[in-house]
C-alpha cells in the first residue's frame, strides 16, 4: 500500500477550505442548492438585498395606491426567491437577471410610452382623480376682505416630527390662543403651553415643528387647513376653514367648491355652477374648466389627430419625409466617405497608414454633443470661423430659403462628419477580412478595378456591414442630439400652428410637442414616439431580410 497521504481529503476542493469531504457544512450546502456554504451565504446576502429593495418599493408606492407596480414587484421578488433557493432551476438562475433587465429598461418604457399615447396625459391632466379633486378644492379656498388673520406656529405630534400629525398654534389679533388640528379649532390658555421658543409643547400633545423637518414637510404645512364649524369672518360671513398663508400666518377662509360624491362633480356654492369630469377635465355647461384634471384613456384619438388634424397633419408629413431623407443621406454619405478612405488606406504601399487611420477616428471618438456645439459655433452667421475664412455671411443654420435647404445641408454635413469615422472603422475591418485570393483571381480573369469592386468587393462587404448600416439608419432616425444641439430643430416654419422647424426630425418634433408647445401634450408626443418605434422596427426587419438574401447569394 502507498504511504502517500490523500491530498483531496486534506486539501478539499481546489481553493477551498481544508476539511474532509462529507462534512455537515457540505451536506447543508448541497441540500440548499449551493456548491459550498460560502456560495449559499453569498446567495442569502443577494436575496436579502433583493427583498430589502422589495420592501422599500412597497412602502414607497403604498401611500400612492400604486397597486399594479406593487403587484409586479412582489411577483418578481417571489420568483427570484423561489428560483435561487431551488436546487434544480439552474438555467433560470442565469436567464432571469438578463430578462429582468430587458423588461425594466427596454420593454417597460416601450409599453408605457404606448399606453401614454392612448391617453390625454398633459399638464392639467397629470394628477390622479383624487389629487385633481383635492387640488381644485384647495384652489377654491380664498380669504375674503375683513377675514380674521392669525399669527401661527407650525406644530407636530410630540415624539414623531418626521411623520406625525401637523397642527397650528394660532394667535388672533386680540391675543387669544387657539390650537388648530384635524379635530378642529379649540381655545387654549397659556397654562397649556410649556417651554419657550422652539422648545414649546402645546397641550402636552404637540411640539414646535423643528426647522430641519419643516423644510422637508413644507408642502404639507402650506396645504394645512383647519376645519371650522361655526366661525364668523366679519359682518356675519361664515368661515369654512382656517387656511395657512405663510409659515407664520394663517387666515379664516371660505371654500367656493364642494365635491359631490354621488355624481363625482364639483359644485360652486356661490353660483351653483356644476363642473362635470369630461375626458378627465372638470367642465361646466358654458365650457369653462377647472385647472386640475386627471388623465383618461382616449383610444386612438391622438393617432387620429396626427393623421387628420390640419394643425398637426401638415407639419407631421413634412417632418416625416425629412426624417427619412436625413437618416438615408447620413448613412449613405458616411458610408461612401468611410469606405472611400478605407479603400485608399488599404494599399500597403502607403506610408503612415496606422497614424492616418488613428487620426480619422477622432470625429467618432469625440462626444457627439460637444462636437455639435463646436460646429454650431463654427457655422455662426456673424462670428463663425467658416464665414470668416470665406469672407461671407452665409446663414448656414438659420436660412429660410428653399424650405430651409441650407440648414438641412448643414445638419447632414455635420452628421456625416460625425459618422464617417465609424463607417471607416467597420469597412476597414471588413476589407481586411476579404481573402486576397478572390481579388487575385478576378485580376487573372481580366476584371478591371471597378468591376472587381462592384461585383466582388462590395457584395462581400455588404454582407458584413449590412446589419451595421441598418443599425446606423435606426440610430440616425432618432438622432436627437445632433439636430437639437446644432439647430434646435430650426429655423422655424412660419405660419405653422404648432412649434416645428425645417430641420426637425420626428423625435425632436415629438419633444417640442411635449415640452415647448403653448399647451404641451404628452399623449400626442407619445403617440408619435410609438409611430417612430414601429417605423424603425419595420424598416429594420426589411433590412435584415435583405441582408439575409445577400448572405444566401454569397
Amino acid at each position: 500500500m502507498s504511504s502517500e497521504p490523500d491530498l483531496t481529503t486534506r486539501a478539499g476542493k481546489a481553493g477551498g477550505p481544508s476539511r474532509p469531504p462529507g462534512t455537515y457544512a457540505d451536506k447543508l450546502a448541497e441540500r440548499l442548492g449551493s456548491g459550498s456554504l460560502i456560495g449559499f451565504v453569498g446567495k442569502l446576502i443577494f436575496l436579502g438585498v433583493v427583498n430589502a429593495g422589495w420592501l422599500y418599493a412597497v412602502l414607497t408606492l403604498l401611500p400612492f395606491g400604486a397597486w399594479l407596480p406593487i403587484a409586479v414587484v412582489t411577483i418578481a421578488t417571489a420568483a427570484l426567491d423561489f428560483i435561487y433557493l431551488s436546487r434544480y432551476r439552474v438555467p433560470l438562475k442565469f436567464l432571469i437577471p438578463g430578462t429582468l433587465v430587458l423588461l425594466v429598461f427596454q420593454v417597460y418604457p416601450v409599453l408605457y410610452t404606448g399606453y401614454i399615447g392612448f391617453t390625454n396625459y398633459r399638464p392639467g391632466n397629470n394628477l390622479t382623480q383624487e389629487q385633481a379633486i383635492d387640488r381644485n378644492l384647495r384652489d377654491s379656498v380664498s380669504v375674503p376682505e375683513g377675514a380674521t388673520r392669525y399669527a401661527s406656529v407650525p406644530l407636530v405630534e410630540a415624539g414623531s416630527p418626521e411623520a406625525g400629525e401637523l397642527a397650528l398654534l394660532l394667535t388672533d389679533p386680540d391675543g387669544e390662543l387657539f390650537l388648530g388640528s384635524e379635530d378642529g379649532l379649540e381655545s387654549i390658555t397659556e397654562a397649556q403651553i410649556e417651554g419657550e421658543g422652539a422648545e414649546r409643547v402645546v397641550d402636552g400633545r404637540f411640539e414646535v415643528l423643528p426647522l430641519r423637518i419643516a423644510q422637508d414637510r413644507q408642502d404639507e404645512v402650506l396645504a394645512l387647513s383647519i376645519p371650522v364649524e361655526e366661525g364668523e369672518l366679519a359682518e356675519g360671513v361664515q368661515a369654512d376653514a382656517i387656511s395657512v398663508q405663510t409659515f407664520n400666518s394663517a387666515a379664516a377662509a371660505v371654500q367656493a367648491l364642494e365635491y359631490d360624491e354621488a355624481t363625482g362633480n364639483l359644485v360652486d356654492t356661490t353660483d351653483g355652477t356644476v363642473y362635470e369630469p369630461i375626458q378627465g377635465t372638470f367642465t361646466a355647461e358654458d365650457g369653462s374648466t377647472l385647472r386640475a384634471g386627471f388623465p383618461v384613456v382616449v383610444g386612438f384619438s391622438n393617432y387620429q389627430r396626427v393623421l387628420t388634424s390640419p394643425a398637426i397633419q401638415g407639419p407631421f408629413i413634412r417632418v416625416f419625409l425629412w426624417t427619412f431623407a436625413f437618416a438615408i443621406l447620413t448613412v449613405l454619405f458616411s458610408f461612401v466617405v468611410g469606405l472611400g478612405l478605407a479603400l485608399a488606406l488599404d494599399d500597403k504601399r502607403l506610408k503612415l497608414r496606422r497614424t492616418t487611420r488613428s487620426l480619422l477616428l477622432i470625429p467618432y471618438a469625440l462626444p457627439s454633443f460637444m462636437t455639435a456645439l463646436i460646429w454650431q459655433g463654427l457655422m455662426n452667421t456673424s462670428f463663425g470661423q467658416i464665414n470668416r475664412m470665406l469672407g461671407t455671411n452665409i446663414p448656414w443654420l438659420t436660412s429660410q430659403a428653399y424650405a430651409g435647404a441650407l440648414p438641412k445641408f448643414s445638419v447632414v454635413l455635420v452628421n456625416t462628419w460625425l459618422g464617417f469615422g465609424y463607417m471607416f472603422l467597420i469597412t476597414t475591418g471588413a476589407l481586411q477580412a476579404i481573402p486576397s485570393e478572390v481579388k487575385e483571381a478576378a485580376n487573372v480573369d481580366g476584371a478591371s478595378g471597378w468591376q472587381t469592386f462592384r461585383q466582388i468587393t462590395l457584395p462581400l462587404l455588404l454582407v458584413a456591414v449590412g446589419p451595421l448600416l441598418i443599425a446606423s439608419f435606426a440610430f440616425n432616425f432618432n438622432n436627437f442630439n445632433t439636430v437639437y444641439l446644432l439647430t434646435g430643430g430650426g429655423p422655424p416654419i412660419f405660419g405653422a400652428p404648432i412649434p416645428v422647424g425645417h430641420t426637425d426630425i420626428l423625435i425632436s418634433f415629438s419633444y417640442r410637442l411635449a415640452f415647448e408647445a403653448a399647451r404641451p401634450d404628452y399623449g400626442l408626443a407619445a403617440a408619435i414616439s410609438t409611430i417612430i418605434f414601429f417605423l424603425v422596427a419595420i424598416f429594420s426587419y426589411i433590412g435584415f431580410r435583405r441582408t439575409a438574401t445577400l448572405e444566401e447569394i454569397n
